[in-house]
């Protein structure tokens, strides 16, 4: 796979992300590539710049059909853009690319500050620089309507995106967010034993990752990649603050919150009930048997439960515009 460009030359800002040298650079690029091998393959890869460096966006697009032009239908949908959580890239989405992009092009964004193929030249880690990346983002692909998928850190940015620039948006859907709550100590234990426990004997591997609901002890590629990628990049920002009460109420895009029963990051039965009571319409579920990944820890499931909700706001949208049309 093509690389962006070559690491800088001198010590980027300090509140940039940067590589600790080429070399590891390049191991975690073939870290990433494995895990990548386990998804659907990519249509193509492109480079989009914006005022805070070049971003890094795999596409995905539905399978062609049996004369060889394409689901026309499915390249017509709203596409779907996927944006990963904090200390990964996009390939943490390789258990979701297969059942997306089989009903519409998807796009996934590596984001800068992160590990990945994208070039962070500017931090993007106060909310309004944040949107103003992705728009130029989404702008740079030439997409005027998205579902926009958020995970995690991904999450927050998703909801941010809602909240300052939706223009956009046809809808956002939240995976075990952030944004919502203060990241608590139990959400950082959590990840430390986590990448402790990545080290522990490989027999023991599937007991920890049960215990700590945890997937990357028991997928090998997806193991090395996380840890591949806290030796060869350092992060630097802090935690984004959440949204108040206020900023949520500003919501108007289509939302859909999926929630681990067993979250360390968010209460999941106070955000059931808070999102839903803020932002109108808004949809929300806990999934239970995960914690952080329900992408991961159900990957069918929540992919289904994606599109279709993608496909009831689209349908209510046609509706809307239909007079005498039923919702």
């Amino acid at each position: 796979m093509a690389v962006s460009e070559p690491a800088a030359a001198t010590r980027p800002p300090a509140d940039v992300g940067r590589y600790v040298s080429d070399a590891w650079r390049e191991r975690y690029f073939a870290a990433c590539d494995a895990l990548y091998a386990l998804g659907a393959p990519a249509s193509r890869e492109e480079d989009v710049e914006t005022s805070f460096g070049t971003t890094h966006v795999y596409r995905y697009d539905p399978p062609a059909a049996p004369d060889g032009d394409g689901d026309a239908a499915g390249r017509d949908r709203i596409p779907v853009v996927l944006v990963h959580g904090a200390g990964s890239c996009s390939a943490m989405w390789y258990p979701n690319t297969g059942d997306l992009s089989a009903e519409r092009t998807v796009y996934a964004l590596d984001t800068p500050g992160d590990p990945g193929r994208s070039v962070q030249r500017a931090a993007i880690h106060e909310p309004e620089f944040a949107a103003r990346w992705l728009d130029e983002t989404l702008a740079g692909l030439g997409l005027d309507r998205v579902h926009l998928v958020g995970s995690s850190y991904g999450g927050w940015l998703a909801l941010n995106q809602a909240h300052r620039r939706p223009d956009r948006l046809a809808s956002v859907t939240l995976l075990d967010p952030g944004g919502l709550e203060k990241v608590g100590a139990r959400f950082f234990v959590w990840i430390f034993v986590s990448l402790f426990a990545t080290f522990a004997p490989k027999p023991l591997r599937p007991r920890l990752a049960s215990w700590l609901e945890q997937p990357v002890l028991v997928v090998p590629e997806l193991r090395r990649m996380i840890r591949t990628g806290v030796r060869a990049y350092r992060i630097r920002r802090p935690a984004p603050k959440p949204l108040t009460d206020a900023e949520l109420a500003t919501v108007r895009t289509p939302l859909y919150l999926l929630l681990g029963r067993r979250s360390l990051l968010v209460h999941p039965d106070r955000q059931v009930e808070r999102v839903p009571r803020l932002v109108p319409g808004a949809r929300a579920e806990i999934v239970s048997g995960t914690g952080h990944g329900p992408q991961i820890d159900h990957a069918a499931a929540t992919d289904r439960a994606m599109l279709d909700f993608m496909a009831g706001v689209e349908r209510a949208r046609a509706a809307a515009r239909t007079p005498g049309v039923p919702g």
